[in-house]
């Protein structure tokens, strides 16, 4: 990633690695602030508690907020031109199936609260037709429940689900490279709750 030093996430990530340090400098664990761990590559981030730990989409998440939205998008899916004015275009698409769509998902529900989880409907007639649900729903499905959600997927029409994507409120696209058939997946950002309440 080609970023100036002083681009907006750079400065975030600068701002976080020394809110850090001056809480670990009176740390029992740590000596002195040479000890501190350092943050100074956009790759360093491994000691994030959560199962994300890419440092860009970890910043668009920090900065969103309730009924931001997350596509995560299918080997297939249009993204350059079907997202949203607000929304950043992360490439996860190494190699065919690398990474899936089910994985960025487990990923992003280790970060944030999700409240909406809506699938492109399948087509009924035509070359992309399938009886019943496609089998990734099915994974959709079992990681929200590992990661202790009842949210339930509502699938949407395809133009339908365009229109959703292209709102203010899209503040990320992950490009996977999935290549199974109606993986895309749009979340909704909920609300994190007071551990009193």
């Amino acid at each position: 990633m080609a970023d100036s030093d002083d681009s907006p996430f750079r400065l975030r990530l600068a701002a976080h690695r020394d809110q850090l340090r001056s809480r670990l400098r009176y740390s029992k664990r740590f000596d002195s602030a040479e000890s501190v761990p350092q943050f100074d590559t956009l790759g360093s981030c491994t000691m994030l508690l959560s199962k994300l730990i890419h440092p860009e989409i970890t910043s668009i998440l920090a900065a969103s907020g309730h009924h931001s939205t997350i596509l995560i998008a299918d080997g297939n899916y249009p993204s350059l031109n079907k997202r949203g004015p607000n929304a950043k275009l992360i490439s996860m698409n190494l190699m065919p199936g690398l990474i899936t769509c089910d994985q960025a998902l487990q990923a992003i529900l280790s970060a944030v609260p999700i409240e909406a989880a809506m699938t492109m409907q399948t087509e009924e007639t035509g070359p992309y037709a399938l009886d019943g649900d496609p089998p990734v729903w099915d994974d959709y499905r079992k990681t929200l429940r590992d990661a202790g959600s009842d949210v339930e997927l509502k699938p949407l029409e395809k133009w339908a689900f365009y229109d959703h994507v292209i709102t203010p409120d899209h503040v990320l696209t992950i490009q996977t490279a999935d290549q199974q058939r109606y993986a895309n997946l749009l979340l909704v950002i909920g609300v994190r709750m007071s551990e009193t309440e």
